[in-house]
């Protein structure tokens, strides 16, 4: 299409334009991982795939409107909350990672695409761990304790590099949501949601955990509703908004 041309007053001065800073898309609803609802009750097997019968997907819609949005840069979620939930689908199997390097330099990244989302979300600090029996001393406590429900005060950002497991996040229903992520995806969780983290059956998952500023290691146990976090993340997610007359 040809571009159209305006004839302008010689007496007035182009518009300056201002450059955009390039933003690293994130993926299309197609690439997002499969989720579902999870049984009632008690869960006996954690690494399972622990689905209903017949099985209830959940909708990347439906994962959206509990905090888990798509932007093409952080700005602000359907909600009015200025945190949320992203995801995008890296390469992860071009590019070489340690099994473990506590800490690991976000300078270092070499893919580009990493390097970019590093930039244009502040990244500056990041671990790399290996959640499997060789890998991790202590693992089936550490795993068993990672399945703890929890928030934490802080937004929670893990790129999976090989291995899979799951996320379970809870829904306004207060029902689990099992996510299955894999080797590839990078997410972050909002602040103050409750959720909990197993390897799969497979007992393996190779993952890098990045912060903004310094580290955020502590969770805090359900129940925590009076928590400033959970306070936040309530209003800004599950809370009805009022409507102005």
């Amino acid at each position: 299409m040809a571009e159209e041309t305006k004839q302008t007053d010689e007496t007035t001065p182009s518009p300056t334009t201002k450059k955009q800073k390039t933003m690293v898309e994130q993926s299309p609803d197609s690439e997002w991982p499969a989720a579902w609802l999870m049984p009632d009750g008690d869960c006996e097997n954690q690494k399972a795939k622990n689905m209903r019968e017949p099985n209830v997907p959940v909708t990347v819609a439906e994962l959206k409107d509990i905090g888990i949005c798509v932007w093409k840069e952080m700005t602000e979620c359907s909600r009015g909350v200025a945190y949320a939930k992203n995801y995008w689908k890296l390469d992860a199997s071009a590019y070489d990672y340690p099994a473990i390097s506590v800490p690991w330099d976000p300078k270092d990244a070499v893919d580009p695409k990493l390097a970019q989302i590093r930039d244009d979300r502040g990244y500056s600090y990041a671990d790399i761990i290996t959640v499997h029996p060789e890998k991790l001393p202590s693992y089936d406590d550490k795993v068993k304790a990672f399945f703890e429900e929890h928030i934490h005060d802080a937004e929670e950002i893990r790129y999976i590099l090989g291995g899979s497991g799951f996320f379970d996040v809870r829904n306004k229903k207060d029902e689990w949501v099992r996510i299955h992520i894999k080797a590839g995806d990078l997410m972050t969780l909002p602040e103050g949601i409750y959720h909990r983290f197993t390897v799969d059956e497979d007992d393996c998952i190779h993952a890098m955990r990045l912060f903004i500023g310094q580290p955020v290691w502590t969770p805090f146990n359900r129940p925590c509703e009076e928590h400033d976090s959970r306070k936040k993340y309530v209003e800004g997610f599950l809370e009805e908004k009022k409507t102005e007359e």
